[in-house]
């Protein structure tokens, strides 16, 4: 359906003195309803033309108001375009707003970044983890600072975002926070779950960001090789903290579980498989997936040694876990012990079961998605990489030694 438009100026009479100038009005009129709304001009009665919405003359008091009547007229015509453009819901009352700066549902990018991630922290423990949660914050405070940074302000309006927005903010990313391309790429992915996040709610009509492409690069995937893992297993440790950090470091490498879900476990996620062994099934914490791992001899011990250990009795726990903080600086000195000339972690841990310990071994690609609990087999192909060029690395080994080898007669060429 077309949307019909009515301008119309008229002077309001009533309860005007006599020999006093009487108020110039607007009356905006959208699909048969309207709204009026004060000019702010005053004249005298005789001096207007009710015909044409103007005042008569040609004086020089005359010629300024019908100017600014007039500007009035063009700005609710661009109003009323612009909305036909996008394809809004067009009223009177809106028009009215538009032209008086109250936008309904103007939101600011700030504003809406918190309120996601106050929605986002409610949802933590519950599909979502607490490191998510964390980085969604980081992003916003980085928003916060560009925008302080670009346009000396604390928050901008959802509808002041465009294409140059998100340029000037990669730039600020590199050249003021010197941030690499990946921490960039996923900064501004975040940003964009926000843009989207306001078009689902309507306070947003479009992309600004629909062109801008920020591409994500695979990182090396560190891991420990079958040597560097036995090493780390069959290494006598003395200090207590290190060596239950060993084990949890050690369970993580057999099951691929990260640190965020071993702490969480409990005796009662251990359950009888479909083989009649001892798995782990439970659901990703990052995810929510189901993950299914069957438990190889290793982490069975592992599980057998602290089964009477003090603090997973009083606590409930699986396994005895220090805290994140804690982990990180015992895992430096559990490498330095070892040998291990890597900087370990539990992503490492998992790297780890996806490559020397299962696809190396020919576990199937999509058997170790399931068990890793990944969204899509795409992830996990990341690994498949890291699978080939160790292949790789093996021939090229295989093929230094043929060539140190001097060849026999029967592998001669017969000639033509």
């Amino acid at each position: 359906m077309k949307n019909s438009l009515s301008i119309l100026f008229y002077l309001r009479r009533s309860k005007v003195p006599e020999n006093e100038k009487a108020p110039i009005y607007m009356r905006i009129t959208v699909n048969g309803r309207r709204v009026d709304l004060a000019t702010h001009q005053f004249i005298e009665a005789e001096r207007w033309d009710s015909q044409h919405g103007c005042i008569k003359g040609t004086k020089e008091d005359a010629r300024t108001i019908n100017t600014s009547l007039d500007n009035k007229r063009s700005h609710v015509l661009k109003i009323f375009t612009q909305l036909e453009t996008t394809g809004k819901t067009i009223t009177a009352e809106i028009i009215r707003n538009h032209f008086l700066g109250k936008m309904i549902n103007r939101h600011s990018l700030v504003e809406v970044f918190k309120l996601y991630n106050k929605q986002l922290a409610a949802k933590v423990g519950q599909g979502y983890a607490k490191g998510t949660l964390t980085k969604y914050t980081a992003t916003c405070n980085k928003v916060e600072g560009f925008i302080r940074f670009q346009f000396k302000r604390s928050d901008v309006f959802l509808d002041e975002l465009d294409y140059q927005f998100i340029t000037n903010y990669d730039l600020y990313l590199r050249s003021e926070l010197s941030n690499v391309q990946n921490t960039v790429s996923k900064s501004i992915s975040f940003l964009k779950k926000i843009i989207h996040y306001s078009i689902y709610n309507g306070w947003l009509d479009k992309d600004p960001f629909t062109s801008f492409r920020c591409p994500y690069k695979d990182p090396e995937r560190d891991f420990l090789t079958e040597d560097e893992l036995d090493k780390m297993q069959n290494k006598e440790i003395e200090i207590n903290r290190l060596s239950i950090v060993r084990d949890m470091y050690v369970f993580s490498c057999f099951t691929g579980l990260p640190f965020s879900d071993i702490e969480k476990m409990t005796p009662g996620d251990i359950s009888i498989g479909i083989d009649g062994g001892k798995w782990i099934v439970y659901n990703r914490t990052k995810t929510g997936n189901r993950a299914p791992i069957p438990l190889l001899p290793i982490p069975l011990g592992i599980i057998e040694k602290y089964k009477n250990y003090q603090v997973n009795v009083s606590k409930g726990r699986l396994l005895p876990v220090y805290s994140n903080q804690k982990i990180n600086a015992y895992l430096k000195e559990l490498a330095d012990i070892c040998k291990i000339d890597k900087e370990l972690t539990f992503h490492t841990a998992r790297h780890t079961f996806a490559t020397t310990v299962t696809l190396t071994n020919g576990v199937p690609i999509e058997t170790v998605s399931k068990m890793l609990g990944h969204t899509s087999i795409k992830t996990t192909q990341i690994y498949s990489k890291v699978v080939d060029r160790k292949v790789s690395d093996d021939m090229k080994v295989l093929k230094e030694r043929m060539a140190n080898k001097q060849p026999s007669k029967s592998s001669k060429v017969v000639g033509m």
